[in-house]
């Protein structure tokens, strides 16, 4: 088993992970059953990975070459463009079987749909190209001890024909795994850019110092930047996302909702199995198995119920995503989307919360044995809702219907 100080020492060495051939799929077909066939291999070793904190390597490295992290890239880029229908099942089937190896490549997708709002035509081109050629791109734009999850502190200073970068972040999911390290700062005339740092750059470190009880293993942790070095058309003017309504913010959010859903499914099926095969039933039930308590059987009800209703919503936000971008995008019409996706969020965060905590209640005290480690549905949940608070969803879907207030245009709405 490595530990913690292990990983820390080999992310240190900050050693860029192999980069090996990727398949591009054609069609949203090929990108489901890329999805499940992965999440077949992932699920069989899912909990040990969590119980040890073993990291994905060998799972991340199949979703990459399958061809999954470049199913969102433009046809006119040579990608297969999938559906947000498709896009959203894709997480949702992957994190049923490990919501971390889910949440892993999510940043990807928001920095890709970024890249494709306010990147120059240059850049979408090498950056699209890598990707389909097998580059992960990993996350570091959060910061702590800031204000607020908008402010930032970390700094791109302009150097000779490039540029400088400095600064700390932490919450860089992915950015251990990947080729490509996307890093948000402010430029000199104090504006947002994205700048794109290739692992291994000198001044450049990622430390795997991610303790969070839940999620364990996506490896969030710290970068470090120190005078590293960025190439000028690696640095993309990611301000110019809200120089004009857009769906950013709801492609993201999408992506969050559908994780939170692969968790609630797999709570509900563990809960099913282990009432199945291992609880005993409560003495005044009268029954000889579990199974067959009229209390059991209707909170399973309750929770398929509720599941289903929460995937209905999904669907149709990724089907409202689907409508809004189709056409040119207008302040409502990104608005829509917008409360599509929280309407759906704030239905998977609380089924996800809900059935991870039931589990135990309907299984009983053997459930919480450490061998089982089905604790980790709960701390996955818990963790992993925790990226914007459902109050906010809850004001801004009231705030729209009741008084017609557009949500504000972010990535957390």
């Amino acid at each position: 088993m490595s530990s913690l100080a292990d990983a820390t020492v080999q992310s240190d060495l900050d050693i860029a992970p192999l980069l090996l051939p990727a398949r591009v799929l054609l069609n949203d077909a090929e990108a489901l059953q890329a999805a499940h066939e992965l999440a077949t291999a992932a699920r069989q070793q899912a909990a040990r990975r969590d119980q040890q904190r073993k990291l994905p390597w060998a799972q991340i490295e199949q979703f990459t070459r399958s061809g999954l992290g470049s199913i969102s890239i433009p046809r006119e880029y040579g990608g297969p463009q999938v559906s947000f229908v498709t896009l959203a099942e894709v997480f949702a089937i992957i994190s049923a079987a490990d919501p971390a190896l889910g949440q892993i490549p999510q940043n990807q997708f928001g920095i890709l749909k970024l890249i494709l709002g306010s990147a120059t035509e240059r850049q979408k081109k090498q950056l699209f190209q890598s990707v389909l050629e097998g580059w992960r791109i990993g996350n570091a734009g959060p910061e702590r001890g800031s204000k607020n999850t908008l402010e930032l502190k970390a700094r791109i200073t302009a150097d000779g024909d490039g540029y400088l970068l400095n600064g700390r972040k932490f919450y860089s999911t992915g950015a251990l795994f990947a080729h490509w390290v996307a890093v948000k700062a402010l430029n000199d005339d104090g504006k947002q850019v994205l700048a794109f740092v290739r692992r291994g750059t000198p001044g450049l470190r990622i430390v795997d110092d991610w303790s969070g009880f839940g999620q364990r293993t996506t490896a969030s942790g710290t970068i470090l930047l120190d005078n590293v070095r960025v190439d000028a058309d690696l640095v993309v003017d990611n301000w110019r996302i809200n120089e004009s309504p857009n769906i950013q913010g709801a492609v993201s959010q999408l992506i969050q909702a559908a994780i939170d859903a692969g968790i609630a499914r797999a709570a509900i099926d563990d809960a099913i199995a282990f009432v199945r095969e291992r609880s005993r039933p409560w003495i005044d039930a009268n029954v000889e198995r579990a199974s067959d308590d009229l209390y059991v059987i209707a909170d399973i009800g309750k929770l398929k119920i509720e599941l289903h209703a929460a995937e209905a919503l999904l669907r149709k936000a990724g089907q409202v995503l689907d409508q809004v971008s189709a056409a040119p995008i207008s302040a409502e019409s990104a608005a829509r989307a917008s409360i599509a996706v929280a309407e759906a969020k704030v239905l998977t965060t609380e089924i996800s919360l809900l059935a991870s905590e039931k589990l135990f209640e309907l299984a009983g005290s053997r459930a919480t044995l450490a061998e089982f480690n089905l604790d980790r549905h709960w701390r996955n949940a818990r963790v992993h809702t925790l990226h914007d608070p459902v109050r906010w969803k809850y004001h801004a879907v009231g705030a729209y219907h009741l008084n017609g207030t557009l949500p504000a245009r972010h990535s957390w709405i």
